[in-house]
């Protein structure tokens, strides 16, 4: 049977500790690209993102106008205990599909795959209106198809093509060449450009 991905699902994992997707540190080819970035007033959203690494990472680099939002408390209250430097309101407790504002970059690491596929037209959609004009949403996607009924949910280059192509610019859909050992070959890096 299907669990349904909802608010209790998510804070389920996080209470006794099923993330096997954590990677325990920024991924490798996300620090890249924000380790290129000029601009620290950036505005950015980190959707799902759970422990959020990048989150605390960005903020340790000058990116002081960046933003967690997760539905699971558990994971809200985990990142704040970690990170006790990084105030409050950069955390948002809610479900990103109803969630408002304007970004200038939106960064995603595996909340893209812990959704039901159903929802991802949704999610190019809600990214799109979340980003301000030339904003961009940068990030991972798996470039396997799992064939899975439980996250991750992967996918092919072809399928995701098919959701953002009408409402970005492409600027980057390849081969991430600096994934984990175990993610090597199986990642997309992407950006897209509203």
């Amino acid at each position: 049977m299907k669990a349904a991905l909802n608010k209790n699902y998510w804070d389920s994992r996080y209470q006794d500790g099923s993330t096997g997707w954590d990677l325990g540190g920024v991924s490798p080819a996300l620090r890249a690209y924000i380790d290129q970035l000029e601009n620290k007033d950036l505005k950015i959203l980190i959707p799902g993102g759970g422990n959020a690494y990048e989150l605390a990472y960005l903020h340790q680099q000058g990116f002081t106008n960046s933003y967690l939002i997760d539905l699971s408390p558990t994971a809200l209250a985990n990142f704040k205990k970690k990170n006790p430097s990084i105030d409050e309101k950069f955390l948002i407790e809610g479900d990103y599909f109803e969630h408002s504002g304007q970004y200038d970059l939106i960064i995603e690491q595996t909340f893209f795959c812990a959704i039901d596929r159903t929802l991802r037209a949704k999610y190019a959609d809600q990214t799109h209106q979340l980003l301000k004009p030339s904003g961009k949403l940068v990030g991972l996607l798996w470039s396997d198809d799992f064939g899975l009924d439980a996250p991750p949910f992967g996918g092919t280059k072809e399928e995701y093509l098919g959701y953002f192509d009408s409402l970005y610019t492409i600027q980057t859909m390849s081969k991430s060449h600096n994934s984990i050992k175990p993610r090597a070959g199986r990642e997309l890096f992407i950006i897209l450009k509203k």
